[in-house]
C-alpha cells in the first residue's frame, strides 16, 4: 500500500518491468530475512533482470565466491542476474584517499550500466537509499517510515509495510512492487560444491552423524547468552549419544574457547566461511543460538531452532519458516542498544531450559 501523499504509479503496469534493483546492503540475517521476498520478486517477474547491491563480505549469501558475478543464474548464483558488491566502511575510512574515490566512481559506473527501471530499498537507512539514487533509477520503492527517517527523501514510493515479523514486513514492499498479494517462497542458497564436499569429508574423519550446531557469537554483547553455558549444553547432549559443533565469525575465538573449555570435550570448534557455514547447517539436526545471522540461516534452511532472545524482539526477528522454540525472559525489554554486557533477562535463562527445548524440538522430529 502506498502512503498518503506518495507519487502515483509511473505509466505502465508492474509487469513491465524488465531491469529491476535490489539494495539490501547487510547484515547477514538481515540479507537472509530479505530473502524470501526478492525470490517472490523474482518469481512474479521471471524475465526480468534482477540486480542485487550487497557489501562485499555477504555476497557468498547470493554467489559462491568461483561464480561470475554476472551472467545467467545458475545454482550457485540462483536468485539474482548481476551483484552489485560494495565496500562501504572501507569507503568511509578511506574517503580521503584518490583510491577510495576512483573505487566509488567505479562502483558507480558498474552500478548504472544496466539501466534499471526499479529499485527496491529493503534497508531503509540513508547510505542505502542513497545507493539506490546512485544508480540512476527513475522510480525507488522504500518502506513509509525507514529505519533512518532521511532515508525517506528518496523515494519515490513509499510503502505503508505490515506484518509483524520483518520477513512479512519486507513480503509487503515486494507486493507493492508487484502491485499484487505474494506468497512467501522457499528460498535457495548459493550451491558451493567444494564447500559441500569438503564438509561431507570432515565430518566422516570426525565421526560426526547426527549433531547440534551451536553459535554463541551475535553483533553485540548484549545478545550474547554466556559462551560456557554452550558448553553446558553441549556437555548435557552428549549424554543424549548427540555430538555438538560450536560456530564461530571473526574475531570470535575466545567464545570458541570458552565454549569447547566448559563442554568437557562434548565439543569440536568450527570457524566458517560462509560457503562452508551453508553447507554445515544444512546437515545439522539442530541449531542452538542467539538473534544472529546464522540462526537465520538455519531457520531459511528448515533446520529445528532454538533461539535465545535478550533485548532483541523475536516476534520481529526471530526465526522464520522453521520448527522453533524461542527463550526470553520477562525482564528482557526490547532494545537495540549496542551494550557490551549480556541483557540481565538474557542470563536469567539457564543451561537446562535451553536443553529441555531442544530435547523437545529434537523428540518431535523423530515423532
Amino acid at each position: 500500500m502506498l502512503a498518503s501523499g506518495a507519487s502515483p504509479e509511473p505509466p505502465g503496469t508492474p509487469e513491465d518491468i524488465e531491469r529491476l534493483l535490489i539494495v539490501r546492503l547487510g547484515s547477514m540475517g538481515d540479507i537472509i530475512h530479505t530473502l524470501p521476498a526478492a525470490t517472490a520478486l523474482r518469481q512474479a517477474f521471471p524475465a526480468a533482470s534482477v540486480g542485487w547491491v550487497v557489501e562485499e563480505r555477504w555476497a557468498e549469501l547470493l554467489c559462491t565466491l568461483s561464480t561470475p558475478r554476472s551472467g545467467p543464474r545458475s545454482p550457485q548464483r540462483p536468485l539474482v542476474d548481476r551483484i552489485h558488491a560494495v565496500n562501504t566502511a572501507k569507503w568511509r575510512k578511506s574517503r580521503r584517499s584518490i583510491q577510495a574515490w576512483q573505487e566509488i566512481a567505479a562502483a558507480l559506473s558498474e552500478l548504472r550500466a544496466p539501466g534499471y527501471e526499479v529499485a527496491v530499498d529493503f534497508q531503509g537507512a540513508a547510505r542505502s537509499a542513497l545507493i539506490a539514487r546512485w544508480s540512476g533509477v527513475p522510480v525507488i520503492y522504500g518502506v513509509a517510515e525507514p529505519r533512518e527517517n532521511v532515508a525517506s527523501m528518496a523515494y519515490t514510493r513509499q510503502v505503508i509495510a505490515h506484518g509483524t515479523h520483518v520477513v512479512e514486513q519486507n513480503l509487503s514492499l515486494a507486493e507493492a512492487v508487484a502491485g499484487r498479494s505474494l506468497e512467501l517462497p522457499a528460498v535457495e542458497f548459493p550451491y558451493d560444491e567444494t564447500a559441500e564436499q569438503a564438509c561431507d569429508r570432515q565430518l566422516r574423519e570426525e565421526s560426526v552423524a547426527d549433531f547440534v550446531l551451536l553459535n554463541p557469537g551475535a553483533g553485540w554483547g548484549a545478545k550474547r547468552w554466556p559462551a560456557e553455558r554452550y558448553g553446558d549444553v553441549a556437555r548435557l547432549l552428549a549424554a543424549d549419544g548427540l555430538k555438538s559443533l560450536i560456530n564461530v565469525g571473526p574475531g570470535e575465538q575466545d567464545l570458541l574457547e570458552a565454549a569447547v573449555g566448559a563442554s568437557g570435550g562434548a565439543a569440536k570448534g568450527r570457524v566458517c566461511s560462509l560457503a562452508q557455514l551453508i553447507a554445515l547447517t544444512g546437515r545439522a539436526r539442530l541449531f542452538i543460538g542467539g538473534d544472529t545471522g546464522p540462526l537465520h540461516l538455519a531457520a531459511a534452511r528448515g533446520i529445528p531452532v532454538v533461539a535465545i532472545f535478550g533485548p532483541t524482539n523475536p516476534a520481529r526477528n526471530g526465526p522464520f519458516g522453521s520448527r522453533s522454540i524461542v527463550l526470553r525472559s520477562p525482564a528482557s525489554t526490547t532494545s537495540h542498544a549496542r551494550r557490551a554486557q549480556p541483557d540481565k533477562g538474557l542470563l536469567e535463562i539457564s543451561s537446562d531450559q535451553v536443553v529441555r527445548a531442544a530435547r523437545q524440538l529434537l523428540g518431535e522430529s523423530h515423532g
